[in-house]
C-alpha cells in the first residue's frame, strides 16, 4: 500500500487535501534550508531510535514543522500532528504531511476555537506517550480533561518561552504529571530563532498585512527578550526610530545601552506609528493605550497568545470596524482616529507571513528531535519536572550548524585546557 493509499484511510482534517502536490514541493523546498535536520534523520533511518513512540504534537503547521513530523517518523515514531495557533497553518503543507507522508494531521489555517480544541483531542486520541508542545495547549489539555491518558505519558517537549512559562508554573504548585525538556531554553534556539527568527518574520510579517513603509517611522516594540532584541535590530535597520517599553530594569538598560529609547508604554502610546508586543503577558496595550494613540496607529503581537493586546477594549471603544487589507482590521473610534489591528492580535509572523525561515528552525528542530530521542532514553530517570536541554545535544547541534556553514573554529590545546582546568597557575 503506498502512502497515498494509506492516507484514504488516515484520521485527519485539513482544508484541501488537493493542495498536497504544492505542499511536497514547499516542503522540499525547506529542507535545503535545513541541514542539520537532515543529518539527524539520515541517522534516525538507520537507527530508529524512536521506535514504540507514539507522539502528539501541537505545533505550527508550516513547511519547516513537516520536516520535523518527517525526522521524527523517520525515526520509527507515529506521529500526530495539530495546530498551535488557529491562524499559523500552511495549508498545503498541512495536506503534504497526509497524503505525501502518511501522517495523520489536524489542522486548518483560520480554524475557530472549537476546531482548535477539536484537532488537539484528535491528534491526542492517537493514545501518546510523549507529547511535544508549542505553548503548552496539549499539556494542559491531558491534564484536565483528557486525564485518562496520563498513565501511559513518559515525557514531553515544549517549544516556546510562553509554554515554558506555563509549565514551570504547573511544577511549581505540583500539578505536572510527567516531565518536559525545554526546548527553548537551548542556546541554539532562544539565541537564534528567537532572536533572528522571530526579528525577521514580525517584519515580514507587518509588511506584508499593512504594506507600510518603515523608514522615518516610530516603532514601538514591547519586550525586550530575546524576542524583542531581533525585532528591535531589524526595525532599527530599515530605518525606524525604535522605542523600547520593558518592565525588568537590567533588560531596559541593555535597550538603553544598544541606542533605543526607553519609556513606559504610556508615553510611547502618544508618539508611535507601529506597535509590537513580544512579553507573553496579558493586556500589554490597552484602554489607556488606545485613548492617546495617533490616528492610523498599527498594533501587532508577536507572543505566543493574543492575549497580549486588550481587543476587548478596543472594540468596546470603537463605534465600527471592518476588514481593510487580509490581516489587518480598521477600527474607528469616536473622535474620528483610526486603529489598525493586525492579525486578530495573534502572532503576525505566522498569521500574515510564514513564520522563521527555514534555516534557524532547522536548529530548533533539530532539538526538538534529538530531546525527543533523549526522553525515550531516560524519561524513566527524571522526575515530574521542566528540564533544560542537555548541554552536550546543544553544543552538538550548534557544531553541526557550523559545519554545514563551512565555518570552523579553533580547539583548545593542551596546555589551554590544563590552564583552565587548574587554580595553581596565578599572574
Amino acid at each position: 500500500m503506498t502512502v497515498q493509499e494509506a492516507a484514504v484511510s488516515m484520521d485527519y482534517d485539513v482544508k484541501d487535501i488537493g493542495l498536497a502536490a504544492k505542499g511536497k514541493l514547499r516542503i522540499e523546498y525547506a529542507a535545503r534550508e535545513m541541514p542539520v535536520l537532515r543529518l539527524i534523520r539520515e541517522r534516525f533511518e538507520r537507527e530508529k531510535p524512536l521506535q514504540g513512540v507514539t507522539l502528539a504534537a501541537c505545533l505550527h503547521v508550516t513547511t519547516e514543522t513537516a520536516n520535523l513530523a518527517i525526522t521524527l517518523k523517520a525515526g520509527g515514531a507515529k506521529v500526530g500532528l495539530c495546530a498551535s495557533n488557529p491562524l499559523s497553518t500552511q495549508d498545503d503543507a498541512a495536506a503534504a504531511l497526509v497524503v505525501e507522508y502518511g501522517i495523520p494531521t489536524f489542522a486548518i489555517k483560520g480554524e475557530d476555537n472549537d476546531t482548535y480544541y477539536k484537532h488537539i483531542n484528535s491528534a491526542l486520541d492517537l493514545a501518546p506517550n510523549m507529547t511535544m508542545d508549542d505553548g503548552a495547549d496539549t499539556v494542559a489539555v491531558i491534564h484536565s480533561t483528557r486525564t485518562e491518558l496520563l498513565d501511559k505519558i513518559i515525557g514531553g517537549t515544549e517549544e516556546t518561552t510562553t509554554g515554558v512559562i506555563r509549565l514551570r508554573s504547573m511544577e511549581r504548585d505540583g500539578a505536572l504529571k510527567y516531565p518536559i525538556i525545554a526546548v527553548n531554553d537551548a542556546d541554539t534556539k532562544h539565541f537564534f530563532d528567537n532572536r533572528y527568527g522571530t526579528g525577521q518574520s514580525t517584519i515580514d510579517g507587518i509588511v506584508r498585512a499593512t504594506n507600510v513603509l518603515l523608514a522615518g517611522r516610530v516603532f514601538v516594540i514591547a519586550g525586550y527578550g530575546w524576542c524583542g532584541r531581533g525585532l528591535a535590530m531589524r526595525a532599527s535597520g530599515m530605518g525606524s526610530r525604535v522605542v523600547v517599553t520593558e518592565i525588568n530594569p537590567l533588560r531596559a538598560i541593555e535597550a538603553a545601552m544598544d541606542g533605543y529609547d526607553v519609556m513606559p508604554m504610556a508615553d510611547a502610546a502618544r508618539i508611535g506609528d507601529i506597535f509590537c508586543t513580544v512579553t507573553g503577558d496579558i493586556n500589554v496595550i490597552r484602554k489607556e493605550h488606545f485613548e492617546v494613540m495617533k490616528d492610523g496607529a498599527i498594533v501587532s503581537n508577536s507572543g505566543h497568545f493574543n492575549v497580549e493586546i486588550d481587543i476587548a477594549a478596543l472594540e468596546a471603544m470603537a463605534t465600527s470596524h471592518r476588514s481593510v487589507r487580509d490581516f489587518a482590521e480598521e477600527y474607528a473610534l469616536p473622535d474620528g482616529r483610526r486603529i489598525y489591528l493586525l492579525g486578530e492580535g495573534r502572532l503576525i509572523n505566522l498569521a500574515a507571513a510564514e513564520g522563521h525561515p527555514p534555516s534557524v528552525m532547522d536548529m530548533s528542530f533539530a532539538n526538538q528531535a534529538l530531546c525527543a530521542e533523549y526522553m525515550w532514553q531516560h524519561a524513566s530517570d527524571l522526575e515530574r519536572k521542566v528540564y533544560s536541554v542537555p548541554t552536550h545535544i546543544d553544543q552538538g547541534i550548534a557544531a553541526l550548524k557550523l559545519k554545514s556553514m563551512g565555518v570552523s573554529i579553533d580547539t583548545l590545546t593542551e596546555e589551554q585546557v590544563k590552564y583552565l582546568s587548574s587554580w595553581e597557575q596565578g599572574t
